[in-house]
C-alpha cells in the first residue's frame, strides 16, 4: 500500500498560495458538455464550435470514454482545437486515496488538461486525489453540490448539508481555484461564491456551472450570481440542437 502524505484539515488552515495560469484565458465562456456516445457526433460538436470566441473548452466523460477510450477521444478532438479538454469521471475523487495517482497519470498520458473531482467520501481522498492531479500538471476543478433533486440531506438526500462547504473550503486551502457549482440552484451559486470570496478574495477563483436548459437553469440568472470569472457548462442545449453552431453562439451571447 502506498504511504499516505500528510493531510491538511478541512478547517482553520490558511489558503494554499499557488501561482497558476488560468485554464481558460477568457473570464466567461461556454463549455460544451460532450455527453454523447458517438465519436462522429463528438467531432461535429468540436468542429462546429471550436472557432467561436466565447467557447472556452470542452467537457468529456463516460459516454465517450467508456466505449472508445480517452486517448482516442482526445486524438479526435485535437484534430479541431487546442482549447482545453476537461475530464469528468462522474464522479472522481471517491475511491481509496492511493488510486488518485493512477487516475492523474492516465489523464495526463491522454493529453487532458483538467479533471473534475466531486470528493464526497472523505477529506483524505480529496487531499490525495487533488495532490496527485496537481503534481501531474492538471488543473483541478472541485465540485461539492450537484444539480439533481434530493441531493442534500435536508432535501431527502444522502449528502450532509455541511459537506459541500467543507469540500470547497478544503479545495481552496489546497490551492484549487476552480470550482463546480449547480447552475440551476442560484441561491447555492451565490452562497458558494460568497464563501470562496471570504476564503480567497474576490475574483481570485473561477466557477463552472452545469444544470441549464434540460435541468431548468437559466444562464443569465446563474451568471449574475457567479461573479466575474464564470463558465457555463451546456450539454443537450448544444448537441441536440438542429444547428449546433447557432445554438452555441446563442449560449455565448447570454454570458458575454
Amino acid at each position: 500500500m502506498a504511504q499516505s502524505r500528510e493531510l491538511p484539515t478541512d478547517s482553520g488552515a490558511e489558503p494554499g498560495a499557488q501561482e497558476r495560469k488560468p485554464l481558460i484565458s477568457i473570464q466567461r465562456s461556454v463549455i460544451p458538455a460532450c455527453d454523447v456516445g458517438d465519436l462522429d457526433v463528438f467531432e461535429k460538436i468540436v468542429r462546429e464550435t471550436s472557432d467561436i470566441e466565447g467557447i472556452g473548452g470542452y467537457k468529456i466523460g463516460l459516454e465517450l470514454v467508456a466505449p472508445f477510450g480517452l486517448i482516442e477521444v482526445m486524438r479526435r478532438g485535437r484534430e479541431y482545437t487546442n482549447k482545453p479538454f476537461i475530464y469528468d469521471h462522474q464522479k472522481a475523487g471517491n475511491d481509496i486515496p492511493e488510486l488518485g495517482v493512477k487516475f492523474a497519470e492516465g489523464l495526463r498520458k491522454a493529453g487532458v488538461e483538467s479533471a473534475i473531482l466531486f470528493p464526497f467520501s472523505s477529506p483524505v481522498t480529496q487531499s490525495e486525489w487533488t495532490k496527485a492531479c496537481q503534481e501531474a500538471g492538471l488543473t483541478v476543478i472541485v465540485g461539492g453540490h450537484m444539480t439533481h433533486q434530493q441531493f442534500l440531506e435536508s432535501e431527502g438526500g444522502y449528502i450532509a448539508d455541511s459537506a459541500p462547504e467543507r469540500i470547497y473550503r478544503l479545495g481552496a486551502q489546497m490551492g484549487v481555484r476552480d470550482f463546480v457549482v449547480p447552475g440551476n440552484k442560484v441561491e447555492s451559486v451565490n452562497k458558494y461564491r460568497e464563501l470562496l470570496e471570504e476564503i480567497l478574495g474576490e475574483s481570485n477563483f473561477t466557477l463552472y456551472a452545469p444544470g441549464f436548459i434540460a435541468q431548468g437553469g437559466v444562464i443569465a440568472d446563474a451568471g449574475k450570481a457567479a461573479g466575474r470569472n464564470w463558465h457555463a457548462i451546456v450539454g443537450s442545449g448544444i448537441y441536440r440542437a438542429q444547428n449546433m453552431r447557432e445554438a452555441a453562439q446563442q449560449m455565448v451571447s447570454q454570458i458575454t
